[in-house]
Formats: structure tokens, sequence, C-alpha cells
């Protein structure tokens, strides 16, 4: 009995050291990094839609059987070119009519004229009477206006001949033709003959809420307004478009449905090198395409980015632990703007200068006592990469 006792006291005595080491821990390693102002380039996101600038529908002017088409559908036009062409005899015939109706008028008006010479010289002759002048007078009126109506009728016709060419009024990409030669048109038809949509520059349209829309004044009216930023588009493919634009036109009323207001920019639309013009996908930008628009300044400001994992949120919205002077954490309320890969830029709420806490935030409530070091550092008693491990304890003698 007395060996058992001595063999578990020996084994307390010696328990102890070991015990120890499950005491209370000091305060919790977290890695810091100081939040210092740096050039960011600022830029909010919207869903726009891209715009030609000029968009007309090709439509007959007169009435009669398609002749031709002179275009391939899908190639790009000048203003100008011929487009299609009405059959012409018909208007040729018309347009003779009224020439030879012309003629007639000038006839009847030169013997009108002659009658009313004859009726001045009886009258003033005593043989003839007033009556008789008057009337003459009054046919050689007549047949003046007749004259006038058979010139304009002439005139009319001329430009219904004219009509027969249908030409193109604007530069741009035509698109399919509804009608094929051979069918009767005319101006009230309901659907357009062809379409065609201006190619270089395009606008590209989208809505900004009215709240957006403040802060975008706000942040930009003291730079210059619409002239201190730019516009770039991402593609629905998510490739970035290599050019820029420029806001032309900001609506005037704010659309009542959804709060928004319509603001739009020209962009250009050169054509790509290497390709064909006129063939499918000469041009990157396409009239009625959705894009992600970008409106960015002009010149990077000065902000404060973190990296996205220090921002904490709650109830009461983001926020940030930074370490006082006597190295406890404490919550900072932040408000944020863009995020830039795995940053956000801080609008509001930092000074610059904090020591913000962005690793070991798991372990740390706001008013504890922490253990600073740089982020990315290893942590206190860590062995440094590529060190030797540290040799094993000796073993203890058998007794």
């Amino acid at each position: 009995m007395r060996r058992l006792t001595a063999a578990l006291l020996v084994t307390l005595l010696g328990a102890a050291p070991a015990l120890a080491q499950f005491g209370p821990q000091g305060p919790p390693a977290v890695g810091v990094m100081t939040a210092a102002r740096q050039p960011v380039t600022e830029s909010t996101d919207f869903t726009g839609r891209i715009e030609a600038v000029n968009r007309v529908d090709i439509r007959a002017r007169v009435t009669g059987f398609l002749q031709e088409r002179t275009f391939q559908e899908g190639q790009e036009v000048k203003a100008g070119d011929v487009l299609f062409r009405i059959e012409r005899p018909p208007f040729e015939a018309q347009l003779e009519q009224a020439r030879a109706n012309v003629a007639s008028a000038q006839a009847t008006l030169e013997n009108a004229r002659v009658a009313l010479a004859r009726a001045r010289e009886l009258q003033s002759t005593g043989a003839g009477t007033r009556v008789a002048l008057d009337n003459a007078q009054a046919q050689e009126r007549t047949a003046n206006a007749t004259l006038l109506g058979a010139q304009a009728a002439v005139r009319v016709a001329d430009i219904n001949l004219g009509y027969t060419d249908i030409l193109s009024p604007i530069d741009g990409k035509i698109g399919r033709a509804s009608l094929t030669p051979g069918n009767v048109v005319s101006p009230t038809l309901t659907e357009p003959l062809a379409t065609i949509v201006s190619q270089d520059p395009m606008r590209v349209a989208f809505t900004v809420s009215s709240r957006a829309a403040g802060e975008l004044q706000a942040r930009y009216e003291s730079r210059g307004g619409p002239s201190a930023v730019v516009v770039r588009v991402r593609l629905s493919d998510g490739r970035p478009y290599p050019q820029a634009g420029r806001i032309e036109f900001i609506d005037t009323q704010v659309d009542r449905n959804t709060d928004s207001l319509l603001i739009r920019a020209l962009i250009p639309n050169p054509r790509r090198e290497g390709v064909q013009a006129g063939a499918a996908g000469d041009r990157a930008l396409i009239d009625g395409q959705f894009v992600t628009v970008t409106v960015e300044g002009n010149e990077p400001v000065q902000a404060i980015v973190l990296p996205r994992a220090a921002v904490l949120q709650d109830q009461g919205g983001n926020y940030v632990l930074a370490v006082d002077a006597e190295k406890k954490a404490q919550r900072k309320p932040v408000r944020l703007g863009r995020t830039i890969g795995d940053q956000v830029v801080v609008e509001d709420g930092l000074a610059g200068g904090e020591q913000v806490i962005s690793e070991g935030l798991q372990r740390v409530r706001p008013g504890q006592e922490v253990n600073p070091a740089p982020a990315g550092a290893p942590p206190p008693g860590a062995r440094p990469p590529g060190a030797p491990a540290s040799p094993p304890a000796p073993a203890g003698r058998a007794g």
C-alpha cells in the first residue's frame, strides 16, 4: 500500500507541468493592415442597350410593281444608293400625258388672249358690248389657271417618276427585304420594304435610378459634370469593348413608373480590322444588343481600399475592426463603394492610417484586446518556412 501511494504521488507531481499548459491564453493574434489611400478609378455599372443613331424604315412613295432589288441583305449602303426599282413605263406615260395637257392649256390660253384683245378693240370702237369684254377676260383667266394646273401636274408626274427609284436616305447597314421583285408595293403597306440602321457611332442607352443619379451628380458635379466621366461597355460574353464613349443626353424627366432616369452616350463603332465590309460581325456593336455599361471618372481619385474579407456586416450595416493605441479592437462603421476583384473601396468611415484587422477576425470581438501583427506575417512562435523541425523531447528514464 505504501508503494502504491508513493507511485501515485510521483505521477501527480510529474503531471503538474503538463496541466499548466492548459491555463488561460493571451490575446488572440490577428493580422492588421494600414488603411492607406491610393489612386482608384471610380466606376458604377448599369445594364444598357445599344441603339443606332439613325434608323430608317424604307417604304415606297408610289404604287407599282417592284421590278428590281439592287442590294444584298446585310450589306452597308451609302446615302443616295438605289435600293429598289419600281416599274417605270406607267409613270413615264403619266408624265407625257401631263406634258400634253400643258401644251393644250397653252393653246387655249393663247386663243383666249386673242379673243380678249378683239373684245377690247370692239368695245373701244363702240361695236362691242361690255358683257362680251367681261366674258373674254374671264375666259382668259380660266385658261391661264388651267395652264398653271397642267404645269403642276407635270411636276407631280415627274416627282412620281423619280420615286420609282427608291434611294437610301442615310449611310448604314440594311437588313432583310420584306418583298421580292414582282410584288405590288405602295405607301400603305404596313411592313417596310427594309430597314437601315447607321453604324458609326452608336448610342448606348441605360436607365439610372433616381438615387444613383443623385449620387453620380454629387460625385462628379464639381469636376465638370458629364464631361468628367467616360462610358465603357462590356459585351454579353463579358469581353470589354475597347472604345470609350461620352454622355450626350440626360433625360429631363424621371420615369414615374420606374423612378429612373434615361441616359444616352455616343460610342465609336469602327469596322474591325481584317473583316470585309458588310460581313457578319464586321462591327462589334449591333443595334438592339444588351451590354453592361460602366460609368467611370476620367481621372483616378485617392480612396481607401481594403480586402473584402476585412469588412464585416450585421444588422447595423458594414463595419471593420480597427486596433487602437491600447491594442483593442474597435468597431468602425463604413460605407462601401465599388468592388475591385477581391477588394472594396471604402467611401466613408475611415480617415486613413487606421490599423484594420484583416486576418483572424473570427477570434475577435469589439473591445477585446488583441495581439496585432502585419497581415501575411507568420503567427508568433510559428516555424519560419524552410527551418528544421524542433528536435524531439528526450525520453524519460525507465523506473
